[in-house]
């Protein structure tokens, strides 16, 4: 495994062009051996071409990459040591699964025994022992990507493993069943992991650190528990959480209080040097609570719509002409029209400029 540092990493498929139509910007990041990362973002914002720089099949505009500190930016795929894993299944149709499975490792010369030890293992963590014996051209698709899966975590002296938004093809039951053990290999082998995707609960559910992005930028890096409770900007806020954050205008109205639809509420930010009135207010569905009092940060409110979604319900609500969502427990007593929704100072982000406003 390795440690990856990109410096100064910027690329633009026509390098005479201006910085605004870069695929990607300019940027530093580091990723630490053995961590397990997500790059997540829509489609379009540079995620994949952050991922063909690491792997050397895309050179950069500008900067320097490097790994265990020796700069490998002119160096070609195979000089690097990584294992590529594509959205799509790329495996050798004329070879059985355990061939398919073995040809890394087969290539770089290792021992039969050592060689069927591994496969075996990978085999079992992605419930392929049975189809060893079968041809790889006559599985599912699903099955395919498993040995592409496969093929890049058999060998366990790669500087990372790069995945291309990997489960695509893959069936969602069995989705859930390889976040999982991909972890647990990551666990295992502190094998550097860097998966890519547009889907936000894979990433959450994958990540040890998320990297976010939009429009070749990056714009927050943080652990799930970040992202969720404290976003950066308000397109992080609208692009995580399901539904996206609640967002309010509103106005400085003292040292810590807002002014928004007629509701005035405390938040534990300080507004004091704050000199633009471009602010918005922002909170997640999940802290805000319907109560039967009022008090200092509770507002009137009514409700609009109730969606039972299983394990919880969510409340579309209406407040002085501001659309407020409300995740509560599905066992929660819903008023007919009328409540008090509270939004809680402690979880009440405030927005300048589309930028979270520090403590």
């Amino acid at each position: 495994m390795a440690k990856i540092e990109l410096q100064n990493i910027a690329h633009s498929y026509n390098p005479q062009s201006a910085e605004q139509n870069y695929a990607l910007n300019p940027f530093n990041m580091t990723w630490e051996d053995g961590g397990r990362y997500a790059i997540l973002g829509p489609s379009g914002c540079g995620k994949t071409t952050m991922l063909n720089i690491m792997s050397g099949i895309v050179q950069p505009s500008e900067g320097n990459l490097l790994f265990d500190g020796v700069d490998v930016t002119k160096l070609s795929t195979s000089e690097r040591n990584i294992a590529q894993v594509f959205q799509f299944p790329v495996i050798y149709g004329t070879m059985s699964v355990e061939q398919n499975l073995a040809f890394p490792l087969v290539c770089r010369n290792y021992e039969k025994p050592a060689i069927d030890a591994k496969v075996n293992e990978v085999a079992e963590a992605l419930g392929l022992q049975e189809l060893l014996t079968k041809s790889a051209s006559r599985l599912t698709a699903d099955q395919k990507q498993l040995i592409s899966l496969g093929r890049g975590l058999v060998r366990d002296d790669v500087a990372a493993v790069l995945m291309d938004e990997p489960l695509t093809v893959i069936d969602p039951d069995l989705k859930f069943r390889l976040r999982r053990q991909l972890k647990e290999i990551n666990q295992k082998y502190r094998s550097t992991l860097i998966y890519v995707t547009h889907d936000q609960n894979e990433a959450m559910t994958f990540a040890e650190n998320v990297i976010v992005m939009d429009a070749g930028r990056i714009v927050q890096v943080g652990t799930p528990k970040e992202l969720f409770e404290r976003p950066k900007t308000t397109f992080v806020g609208y692009f995580i959480g399901a539904p996206a954050m609640n967002f309010f205008r509103c106005e400085r109205n003292g040292d810590y209080s807002l002014r928004f639809g007629g509701n005035t509420i405390t938040t534990q930010t300080s507004l004091t040097e704050l000199s633009t009135s471009q602010l918005k207010l922002g909170i997640r569905s999940e802290y805000i609570k319907i109560v039967d009092s009022i008090g200092q940060n509770t507002i009137p409110a009514r409700v609009k719509r109730v969606e039972d979604l299983g394990n919880h319900k969510l409340v579309s609500a209406v407040s002085h002409d501001l659309d407020i969502k409300v995740k509560v427990h599905r066992d929660t007593a819903i008023p007919a029209e009328q409540v008090h929704l509270d939004l809680p100072a402690e979880n009440c982000c405030v927005y300048a400029d589309e930028i979270l406003v520090q403590n």
